[in-house]
């Protein structure tokens, strides 16, 4: 039995290389390419594989690169079933531009899921195992779904999984009206839901607890970026600060961090250590090149100094 699920509607194959200056109107020589499987529950699912806890991840599958996102899978040793679908899935690339540091991130659109395609992931999600821990719900929904979409989803998961939704946009707006455990925005998507600007620690504090008392979601987790994250319940409130590392690629950061808290979540540890869990890991990530994640050994010794 599967301990956590997760759902990625709209996954991607992360290629990323590395060229000494970007600059316009010049054929750029770059370095050998690498592909790794992408997407927010897809990377989600590498984390808690990486950190040794039981996930299956749920991803439509389309085309050539739907052939190439499943060899990657199958190669990383991710349990995984995909959702077919008739157009193909998409790509990413990130370059990184050696002469400064900087990181280019191109991000291609994604392929419009059918009527039918999306009665099949709301069937898949409502067949789920009775006894499935967790569902995450992450990353953007496909061009034409509905915004309500992962509500519905979330009112079609077992009873008794705990729902975690990280998305932005009017997908977390509308997301946020079905039965959610915990979110995880960063500062500016928690601000848009509210219809402010968060100014500071205290709002964010305020603005998290609205959320759980209008909407009825247990967790609110606020990433704050190299500040690390704040975590805020109907009647507790931490921040965790993150340790401070040399940054080399922030992709993946947050799903690292959702990866980390469901991971603790899921093996029984209380929040407060889960939060701690979910920095360790999101700051890892920061560590490591292109499209890679955290690691494991970085986890548990960055966990260990917070």
């Amino acid at each position: 039995m599967d301990t956590v699920v997760t759902l990625t509607l709209n996954p991607a194959v992360d290629l990323s290389t590395s060229t000494d200056h970007v600059v316009a109107d010049r054929k750029l020589r770059c370095d050998a390419r690498t592909f790794d499987p992408g997407g927010g529950g897809v990377n989600v699912a590498r984390v808690l594989h990486e950190l040794g806890v039981p996930a299956r991840a749920l991803w439509t599958r389309g085309g050539l690169m739907g052939d190439l996102l499943e060899r990657l899978l199958d190669e990383a040793g991710i349990a995984h079933e995909p959702i077919q679908i008739e157009r193909e899935t998409r790509e990413h690339l990130t370059v990184l531009e050696r002469s400064s540091g900087r990181q280019y991130r191109f991000n291609l659109p994604g392929p419009r899921l059918s009527e039918a395609e999306l009665e099949e992931v709301h069937a898949r999600v409502a067949g789920l195992d009775p006894r499935t821990s967790y569902l995450v719900l992450s990353g953007s929904l496909p061009l034409g779904t509905p915004e309500d979409f992962y509500a519905r989803l979330a009112e079609a998961s077992p009873e008794g999984c705990k729902v975690v939704l990280d998305t932005s946009d009017g997908a977390l707006q509308r997301g946020v009206e079905g039965p959610i455990y915990l979110i995880k925005p960063n500062v500016g998507e928690l601000g848009r839901l509210a219809g402010i600007e968060i100014e500071g620690e205290h709002q964010i504090r305020d603005v998290a607890r609205e959320l759980i008392h209008s909407n009825g979601v247990s967790v609110v987790v606020t990433s704050l970026g190299p500040a690390g994250a704040t975590a805020t319940t109907a009647d507790e409130h931490w921040h965790v600060i993150a340790p401070p590392v040399q940054a080399r690629s922030a992709v993946g950061a947050g799903d690292s961090m959702v990866g980390g808290i469901v991971a603790a979540l899921a093996r029984g540890r209380p929040l407060e250590e889960a939060i701690r869990w979910g920095v360790a890991a999101g700051t890892a990530a920061v560590k490591t090149d292109g499209t890679q994640l955290c690691r494991r050994a970085d986890v548990e010794r960055l966990f260990d100094s917070l």
